[in-house]
């Protein structure tokens, strides 16, 4: 059971999990709070005020389908990058060593059936039978992201990035189709919309896009050896370290910019302020010094560990935001 959580990346999971709970009642449900008070819903036609309109159990199952389908990306990937996982980190390789190869295609075939399903069925849910394609086509491009496009220059880092940015923004795509209708009198008479949830959403999948993106790079970085040996086409490989280490500083001071655009002109509040400096700013700055003065494979892997811990701190903003949401009223 030990090898089966390695080889699924349990802790990347549950991370993935925490992140669409905190996306729905971290963000969207205090947002939702905003709105009452904002429009004084609460005594429209003497119905409550807003509230969350998936089921918490439809919920679990759209968590779930991205976990599972997550989950049979990493066995994929493991399968197909046996070879240089034994040269870049011999000691983490599980397929072929602990899981036989066949094995481990099955359990990727059942977690994307299983995972891809609950995805179509939650589509139909909440009307939408369209969004379905987005189940198979994460599930189509995690499985040639592993045989093909993590080999080629940059393509594979953008692709992850993408899909890391789809985990929170998936909550508001299953969410707002079932507010849109329960609300529709109401968002008419008051004139409003519920694009505020949207733009808060897509926040948090902008900062998911571009600092995957960048601890990406990093970890080609740290691979470069394997990379090399095996042909792959990586960032690294193509630019060279001294260029990939120019981009993961363009890259930073990037984030860093529109954090701060982002505090003028929208947040402003004291404890987002020392948030953002505290927990995300400063890890940024140290990891773009750890990059520009990495020698070792080690080093390039403590920078991407920071980075990790950014995402983290990222993800858990949505505990501030229900915070200052709900000391507003």
């Amino acid at each position: 059971m030990k090898s089966f959580f390695k080889l699924i990346r349990l802790p990347n999971l549950v991370i993935i999990a925490a992140t669409q709970y905190l996306m729905r009642h971290g963000v969207i449900s205090a947002l939702l709070a905003r709105y009452d008070h904002a429009v004084a819903s609460a005594s429209f036609a003497g119905e409550p005020g807003f509230e969350l309109q998936l089921p918490e159990g439809h919920f679990l199952l759209l968590v779930l389908s991205t976990v599972l389908i997550t989950a049979a990306g990493y066995v994929i990937n493991d399968y197909f990058d046996t070879r240089i996982d034994m040269l870049n980190r011999p000691g983490s390789v599980v397929v072929g060593t602990v899981v036989p190869r066949r094995r481990a295609i099955l359990i990727h075939m059942v977690l994307n059936v299983v995972g891809v399903g609950m995805g179509v069925y939650l589509s139909f849910y909440v009307g939408k039978p369209l969004w379905s394609i987005v189940f198979f086509l994460v599930a189509g491009m995690l499985w040639f992201y592993s045989t093909t496009y993590k080999r080629q220059f940059l393509i594979g880092n953008l692709l992850v990035a993408v899909l890391t940015a789809l985990v929170p923004f998936m909550v508001a795509l299953f969410e707002i189709p079932l507010l849109n209708q329960a609300y529709a009198p109401v968002l008419r008479q008051w004139n409003t919309s519920f694009d505020l949830l949207v733009y808060w959403i897509l926040g948090f999948s902008f900062f998911a896009f571009i600092t995957t993106l960048t601890r990406e790079i990093i970890k080609d970085m740290e691979d470069f050896e394997g990379d090399r040996a095996y042909g792959h086409n990586t960032l690294p490989i193509v630019m060279g370290v001294t260029g990939s280490r120019i981009v993961v500083t363009v890259l930073i001071t990037s984030i860093l910019a529109v954090l701060g655009w982002v505090y003028v002109r929208f947040l402003r509040d004291t404890l987002t302020l020392v948030y953002m400096i505290v927990l995300v700013s400063l890890p940024l700055v140290f990891t773009g010094i750890t990059v520009w003065i990495a020698r070792t494979q080690e080093k390039f892997h403590l920078a991407s560990t920071i980075m990790k811990g950014v995402m983290a701190a990222g993800v858990l903003y949505a505990l501030v935001v229900r915070y200052i949401i709900y000391s507003m009223f």
